[in-house]
């Protein structure tokens, strides 16, 4: 699920969603030898990891450098009990 609009982040991590990061270890596919890295970052759900199961998807059937390892940690910046909706403010003088 991808944040496209202003606030999005915010409503995704109120539904649960954390930010995952993979490192993504690849072979080159003229040199086999050459192992080199790339970096995916998304909002997704633990622990099934949908948005992350589904690049690596992606990059099997699409992308011609084969996958070595995948490496990923998720973090929830924002659990629900931690929100608070403030609807106005008062300011003291």
């Amino acid at each position: 699920m991808r944040a496209d609009h202003p606030g999005a982040e915010t409503e995704l991590m109120l539904k649960g969603y954390g930010l995952t990061t993979a490192e993504l270890y690849y072979r080159m596919p003229d040199y086999r030898h050459v192992l080199n890295s790339f970096i995916w970052q998304e909002y997704d759900l633990a622990p099934d990891y949908p948005e992350l199961f589904g690049f690596i998807e992606f990059w099997q059937d699409k992308i011609e450098g084969p996958l070595h390892s995948v490496r990923f940690c998720h973090r929830k910046l924002i659990a629900p009990g931690e929100w608070r909706n403030v609807v106005g403010e008062f300011r003291l003088h």
